[in-house]
């Protein structure tokens, strides 16, 4: 099971969130008091990984503002508790199966399942099913008498008894047992609790209070632990010592000192490497652990029985200093490596909700962060992680981007259904606010990897760029009319980056936007949005389909299809089985570039890749050579484009 969505309902600041979709990585960004906490802290209580955190509390979280209307509610509709959390997960391929084996393929409607919990902390699920189809598969085995006389009946209740005439046949009675075990439900229940529940991930909710101290008394966290009054801190300690294969109590019976010390050396070494790779503030860190008997003079709550200390040792200093002593990015990292590799060593299937992660890393550490997200925890496991910094959002994935706003903070009157806080799925919504950690990270990324210029023309990517600086050198050479100098080419990197980087730019004041861009099906709404939006004036906005006369369009189609595969054949001509020809295409596609990749799954390059780059490259370092082969037809539709955007400049 992976999570598809959810909705938080009346938590806290929250009146209704929206669905929020996530995928393998989610970002929720926004303002401080936005309420991201909130949407995280109400997910967590769906399935915790801390059985205890599991409860909402009507007092405690519903809104301030609408508690009392809910609870005479509630007085004169007993039981009728509101819902708190909607969670919808996708069904993956063994889940499916498992299904299909007990009651047909057929049943199963849509392969998700939806989760809900309400205020009365009782869950409950939604399937779309088709009972029909599992009566259909269960019976399939049975006599045909049998049969007809179940036909039109879903309740396994009444099946039992319409099949009871029929029992002392095996396969009957073998049914009748089936469907006893089932008594009054309806199917999809024995489908969650018998097939489904046990594969349902459970949730890690991790903010700045489950950072560890650095050392505790091993007899008060024993004691602790069995009261069930675990603190936040205890938790990563109590991975650390699992971790390492250590029981507390042995921990304090051991026959031998080097037992302990060796599995807590083990485990320093453990975590030290996994922590280096991703900490570019120090690379001469290593971590060690070590249990001493207390002394008079130890910290308070430390002075009786057995310690625990973590420290860290700087192999360029030779010089120790007490875990909790290190900075507060440091030790937060470490806290949640070592709670994060105990529960990934459980084998258990878990989404992560990382609070607000990092916060007090520098901006670099930051980064190192999001590269431990990305290489560690998104393959295992999901991850949605909320922040208002713009070094935790990745230039390069604005599709994981979240917005989360609260406009009852921002406006004493906000507009009717958007009160509290709520996912906005449309940039244009977004308060400056709300767009500055976005804002933040794209300007980051420009400064790092782009120019702009007072007339930018934004571009998908560095392909398209280089193909334009080309084409309009060669219109040039021709007397004919090529792309202005006065517009600065930028590639965005990105269909999905347009909207946010127009938004962002258009705050610019004496700045000239225009896009040249690529399209097919999927990015009609968006590129409508720029200019139904008022980002941009509709003439700002074109893409190449304006000029090859086609619905869908890459800057590739501009050129006659015989032109580019001759690019292509020549840049991987090593790499090409056999050299491109359009006759070979099953694809009808309408764009070449879709054309080729399809292509090439049935007839895969000998080494390496196609990418939209290469080809592009080779026709700008080539371009006295290819240029005589190109078409006056191709020349036009580029020249025409020339011109619209030229004219922008007057």
């Amino acid at each position: 099971m992976k999570l598809k969505s959810f909705q938080v309902l009346n938590f806290q600041s929250v009146i209704d969130s929206g669905e929020i979709g996530v995928d393998d990585v989610a970002c929720l960004v926004g303002k401080n008091e936005a309420g991201k906490s909130a949407l995280l802290k109400a997910l967590y209580r769906m399935n915790p990984v801390r059985k205890g955190d599991g409860n909402f509390s009507v007092t405690d979280d519903y809104p301030r503002s609408e508690v009392t209307a809910y609870e005479t509610k509630l007085k004169k509709q007993p039981g009728q508790h509101g819902v708190v959390v909607k969670a919808t997960y996708h069904l993956e391929a063994e889940d499916v199966v498992l299904i299909a084996k007990v009651f047909g393929e057929k049943f199963l409607k849509k392969p998700e399942v939806c989760l809900t919990k309400t205020y009365g902390n009782s869950r409950s699920f939604n399937m779309d099913v088709d009972n029909s189809e599992a009566v259909k598969h269960l019976t399939a085995n049975i006599p045909k008498d049998a049969q007809k006389k179940v036909k039109g009946n879903e309740q396994p209740s009444e099946l039992v008894t319409l099949l009871a005439a029929s029992s002392g046949q095996p396969a009957v009675d073998s049914l009748i047992a089936f469907l006893k075990k089932l008594g009054d439900k309806p199917f999809e229940h024995y489908v969650w609790n018998t097939l489904l529940m046990e594969h349902e991930p459970r949730y890690l909710y991790f903010d700045e209070y489950y950072q560890m101290l650095g050392c505790e008394n091993i007899e008060a966290l024993l004691q602790r632990k069995s009261a069930d009054q675990l603190k936040p801190s205890d938790e990563p300690l109590l991975g650390l010592v699992e971790l390492a294969g250590i029981d507390l109590q042995e921990m304090l019976n051991a026959q031998r000192t080097q037992d302990i010390k060796n599995k807590l050396e083990g485990t320093g070494v453990h975590l030290t490497k996994q922590i280096l790779p991703y900490w570019s503030q120090n690379r001469h860190l290593q971590l060690k652990f070590d249990v001493r008997v207390a002394k008079p003079s130890d910290p308070e709550g430390m002075t009786q029985g057995h310690n625990l200390r973590g420290e860290v040792y700087d192999t360029k200093q030779y010089a120790s200093t007490a875990l909790g002593s290190r900075s507060k990015g440091f030790v937060w990292f470490f806290s949640f490596i070592a709670w994060y590799s105990q529960v990934k060593e459980s084998g258990n299937k878990t989404i992560l909700l990382l609070d607000e992660p990092g916060l007090t890393l520098h901006g670099r550490a930051q980064g190192d962060l999001l590269r431990y997200f990305e290489k560690e925890l998104k393959d295992n496991n999901q991850l949605i992680y909320s922040t208002h910094s713009p070094f935790m959002v990745d230039p390069d994935r604005f599709d994981r981007v979240r917005i989360v706003q609260n406009l009852s903070v921002e406006h004493d009157d906000p507009p009717k259904g958007k009160e509290g806080t709520r996912y906005v799925p449309d940039v244009l919504d977004a308060t400056d606010d709300s767009l500055f950690p976005l804002q933040g990270a794209l300007g980051y990324d420009i400064h790092q990897t782009l120019f702009v210029g007072p007339n930018c023309l934004l571009v998908e990517g560095p392909g398209d760029l280089l193909f334009l600086q080309a084409i309009a050198s060669e219109l040039g050479r021709r007397k004919r009319v090529g792309l202005s100098e006065k517009w600065t080419v930028t590639p965005v990197g990105g269909s999905s980056k347009i909207p946010t980087f127009v938004r962002l730019l258009n705050n610019q004041k004496g700045m000239k936007v225009a896009t040249l861009i690529d399209i097919q099906k999927s990015d009609e709404k968006m590129i409508e949005s720029l200019y139904k939006g008022n980002l941009l004036k509709k003439a700002h906005v074109h893409t190449f389909a304006d000029f090859t006369g086609t619905k869908e369009a890459d800057i590739e189609d501009m050129f006659d299809a015989s032109f580019y595969l001759d690019l292509v054949n020549a840049e991987y001509a090593k790499a090409l089985q056999a050299p491109l020809e359009e006759k070979d295409f099953k694809s009808k596609a309408p764009r070449i570039v879709v054309r080729i990749e399809q292509h090439l799954k049935d007839q895969p390059m000998k080494v390496g890749e196609f990418g939209h780059f290469r080809p592009a490259r080779y026709m700008a370092e080539n371009l006295a050579t290819v240029a005589p082969r190109l078409s006056d037809d191709s020349l036009k539709r580029f020249e025409a484009a020339f011109i619209k955007l030229n004219k922008l400049l007057t």
